[in-house]
């Protein structure tokens, strides 16, 4: 009988947290602009397995479970891509602006990229803030659903992926700084 009495209070707690998180995709929603128009966001978390990776200069191995506690922009690229080029330094200055405790950058070359090339490519782009980390056989790739590079998603501090966005985008955009900004502070 006191089951049926909790029943009411779970569902109002329940409601209460899908009201709160539709409050904040809508306040997301509202700044985005430019190329951040694209940024897909879920209307519900979707839980992300901890695939491993591994790390830059073959020290070890890493998952995105590492990260928990924090926002991440997970970004897939490779050495050959054009459009890769174009934003590694936007996503480096992201990182410059908001990388801590709440939030970090984390890029993961996809595919056949050697570690040589990969630092040639941070060289050559003037980035030394991002690390050079490799999802050489795509496990993580194929994991979260990648299509095609580059491909960018922010997994909350719970490891859930709450957005994702297909193709480049300006990330040192006002539009991506507020969007980054206003999830941090959410997370005070």
């Amino acid at each position: 009988m006191r089951l049926f009495r909790l029943i009411p209070l779970y569902m109002a707690l329940a409601l209460g947290a899908n009201a709160a998180l539709a409050a904040d995709v809508a306040t997301l929603e509202g700044l985005r602009d430019g190329s951040l128009k694209r940024l897909i966001l879920h209307k519900e978390p979707k839980p992300v397995e901890a695939v491993d990776f591994q790390l830059e200069d073959d020290k070890g191995t890493g998952s995105l479970a590492d990260y928990r506690g924090k926002y991440v922009l997970v970004n897939f690229w490779a050495t050959w891509c054009a459009p890769c080029r174009k934003e590694m330094p936007q996503i480096a200055e992201l990182q410059a602006e908001f990388g801590g405790d709440k939030f970090e950058v984390l890029t993961l070359a996809t595919g056949r990229n050697s570690p040589a090339g990969i630092r040639k490519f941070f060289d050559e782009n003037g980035i030394t803030n991002l690390p050079r980390h490799q999802d050489p056989k795509q496990a993580v790739a194929r994991e979260m659903g990648v299509v095609g590079l580059p491909m960018t998603m922010i997994i909350d501090p719970e490891g859930n992926e709450i957005a994702r966005l297909i193709g480049d985008a300006e990330w040192n955009s006002d539009s991506a700084k507020a969007i980054i900004a206003e999830l941090v502070g959410s997370s005070s």
